[in-house]
């Protein structure tokens, strides 16, 4: 019988198209493409473990499972202090795209669906261009 683990090792990394339309890759990490969410209501980013066919985070292996680990409270670290977020909400979903993905939120109490989630709210509002290449700016400013 085949592992995951294995077979990840062989099989090329392939992208969601939902991920791909929705978000833009801003930093290629140890395990994680880092996507910044195109929609501009939260300060939201997106890890996307390079790795083909796996949905859950049991199917990594070991020492992705501690990479994406790593990555997670790095990438929030990172964007509480690009933000000054009151909260930085972490989640991997994927009832709907089941590529395995984190989302990384900055939520603050003003925000327009604060203290409720934000999957279901409302419609997506796109960046305009230059404040999405500002906040990409800002992100990246930080890992340095």
């Amino acid at each position: 019988m085949e592992n995951k683990a294995e077979r990840n090792t062989v099989q090329p990394f392939a992208l969601d198209h939902r991920l791909a339309r929705d978000s833009e890759s801003i930093l290629k990490l140890g395990l994680c493409d880092l996507r910044l969410a195109r929609d501009s209501r939260w300060p939201w980013l997106i890890l996307v473990p390079q790795r083909s066919d796996v949905s859950e985070v049991f199917d990594l292996t070991p020492l992705d499972q501690a990479m994406l680990t790593f990555e997670q409270v790095t990438v929030g670290t990172v964007l509480k202090k690009v933000t000054g977020a009151d909260k930085i909400n972490i989640a991997a979903i994927g009832n709907i795209v089941r590529q395995l993905h984190v989302h990384v939120v900055a939520r603050v109490e003003n925000d327009p669906n604060w203290p409720g989630p934000i999957w279901g709210f409302g419609q997506s509002v796109p960046y305009e261009e230059k404040a999405f290449e500002a906040m990409k700016h800002r992100i990246l400013e930080a890992f340095q």
